[in-house]
């Protein structure tokens, strides 16, 4: 059963155990929704569509193109760094499946792995400031967590992140 707003498919499990409750979670691109047995799907419809709308305030949209990208970038530089990071390019790519970003600060290069374009914005954020970091800092050592540590997002972003690396790996 799938709503007609739904930015994502609906699966459906239902339970004899419980008796009041429905529950969902996102789980690799698919709303779960736990409901109880006796539960219609008429009854269960209205509830599935206040649960699509909440987890889509959620996941906000990140910049979809590269333009979008540099202005975010801009607006990072200016919050955390006072304006004065300077870069030749950020773009989103394809071909970095086994990273989510990387920095040539040499070059003033800054590439973002295509992937996150589909996560939500604040993890996006964190990835740019931490690859602007390295216009500053090439290493990770402790002026670079310094800086990045200014978002403060930064610890939610990197356990988000680590969760997407493990569930990658189950499915690899």
């Amino acid at each position: 059963m799938a709503t007609q707003n739904s930015q994502w498919p609906v699966e459906i499990v239902r339970s004899a155990k419980r008796k009041k409750t429905v529950s969902a979670e996102l789980k690799n691109g698919v709303l779960i929704v736990r409901a109880p047995a006796r539960m219609s799907d008429r009854q269960l419809a209205p509830i599935i569509e206040k649960l699509q709308q909440r987890l889509q305030k959620k996941a906000t949209r990140s910049p979809q193109s590269d333009a979008d990208l540099e202005a975010m970038a801009q607006q990072l530089n200016q919050a955390y760094f006072a304006n004065r990071l300077r870069w030749q390019s950020i773009r989103y790519v394809t071909n970095q499946n086994s990273r989510f970003g990387s920095c040539t600060p040499m070059l003033g290069t800054i590439r973002i792995s295509h992937r996150l374009a589909s996560m939500p914005e604040w993890v996006l954020k964190y990835v740019v400031v931490h690859e602007l970091a390295h216009l500053e800092e090439a290493n990770h050592g402790p002026n670079f967590w310094a800086l990045v540590n200014q978002y403060p997002l930064t610890e939610r972003a990197r356990g988000y992140l680590m969760a997407i690396d493990l569930e990658e790996d189950d499915f690899a």
